[in-house]
């Protein structure tokens, strides 16, 4: 028998669940009537939220025992929510996607199938287009996507998603990556293995409201542009070097007009602008040079990337 994990991260989702759950289950069914070697249990990640997820977890829990669920002592966040439930699916095969149905559950058969023939270690979904999002933020990723694909190594799809169907192996290199500060997307592109991308178009949540907004995406944005380049550095650099550059032949030029052609220094305004512009660098450099310095301080410290307070009961009613 195959077992394929599902791993579900949730924060305040409580209108969504019901809704995924009825999706899931007659996915996973259909899939077991079709292939008689395969079982399904579905890990919930509940990453310390407000609302009745814990509640609506646990109830589903007693009712479908292939219903798992962790619950955070707090909100830590979706990277360390999937990480999560990596460390504890115990699938051959397993399954990333959002509880709010915004990642198909119907696409799981043919990710299955792209898997099982061998010639792949992943199926994932490439979202081709962003109708219903708002421009601003639309625009704002395609750039990035550009910038971070013209300054890494790691080449990241554009509109790569999430949800992913792969392998024990392929998950078993991803949790071997036990940084703190984690960017999934570059992470799954890092490790490698063959990767196959089905094109969808974007769907919209089928219940409650994304948490999701253009100061968390610009964060999460450059989360990864830090997390694998260290091109910002050395542009820090070249920018130190081109300024020292342009400063020495700004000092000769003045030395040679005042002493050969005796003309006063003066421009008060011009001395003003450029003090103004080297500090302005120079604030940028430190400012660079201190990101990557926090993400140092961050791993250094060996936190745990997050804290569990409740699992699933166990069979004799004991808590895992």
């Amino acid at each position: 028998m195959a077992l394929i994990s599902v791993i579900v991260p949730c924060y305040n989702e409580q209108e969504s669940i019901p809704l995924f759950y009825n999706e899931i289950t007659r996915v996973s069914d259909e899939m077991e009537n079709k292939y008689e070697d395969l079982t399904f249990e579905y890990i919930f990640i509940n990453d310390g939220s407000s609302d009745n997820t814990l509640n609506i977890l646990r109830g589903m829990n007693a009712l479908d025992k292939r219903v798992r669920y962790i619950s955070f002592s707090r909100n830590f966040g979706k990277e360390a929510a999937m990480y999560a439930g990596l460390q504890n699916a115990r699938g051959d095969y397993v399954v990333i996607l959002d509880a709010d149905l915004q990642h198909p559950p119907k696409l799981i058969p043919q990710m299955y199938e792209y898997v099982k023939s061998g010639e792949y270690d992943c199926a994932a979904t490439r979202r081709i287009s962003r109708k219903g999002e708002p421009k601003v933020i639309s625009f704002f990723s395609g750039c990035f996507y550009k910038v971070i694909n013209s300054i890494s190594q790691t080449k990241i799809v554009d509109g790569a998603q999430d949800f992913r169907f792969m392998t024990r192996q392929m998950v078993d290199a991803i949790l071997s990556l036990k940084e703190y500060n984690r960017f999934s997307k570059g992470i799954f592109s890092w490790v490698g293995f063959e990767t196959k991308y089905i094109e969808v178009e974007n769907t919209e949540r089928a219940a409650g409201k994304s948490t999701w907004n253009f100061t968390k995406l610009l964060r999460y944005s450059l989360e990864g542009i830090f997390e694998f380049s260290t091109v910002p550095l050395e542009v820090a650099s070249v920018l130190g070097i081109i300024f020292c550059f342009i400063a020495l032949i700004m000092m000769v030029g003045t030395i040679i007009k005042t002493l050969v052609f005796g003309e006063k220094v003066s421009g008060y305004p011009t001395i003003i602008c450029v003090v103004t512009l080297m500090g302005g660098l120079q604030l940028l450099c430190t400012g660079l040079i201190g990101q990557y310095l926090s993400k140092m301080y961050l791993e250094a410290k060996g936190r745990p990337i997050y804290i569990i307070k409740e699992t699933e009961p166990q069979q004799d009613g004991t808590e895992k």
